[in-house]
Order: structure tokens, then sequence, then C-alpha cells
């Protein structure tokens, strides 16, 4: 599941975590 986001950046799927973190990437 790619997006258009930085491993550091806020994630898109509005759950406010970093991405690394919301989407376990």
């Amino acid at each position: 599941m790619a997006a258009p986001v930085g491993r550091n950046s806020p994630c898109p799927y509005g759950s406010g975590r970093k991405f690394k973190r919301c989407c376990g990437g």
C-alpha cells in the first residue's frame, strides 16, 4: 500500500500518527 507520504510525515488516513506508526511502514 504505497502512499505519497514520508515515513515521518503525518498519516493521510486520519489517525494523526506518524506514517511509520500508523501504517506499520
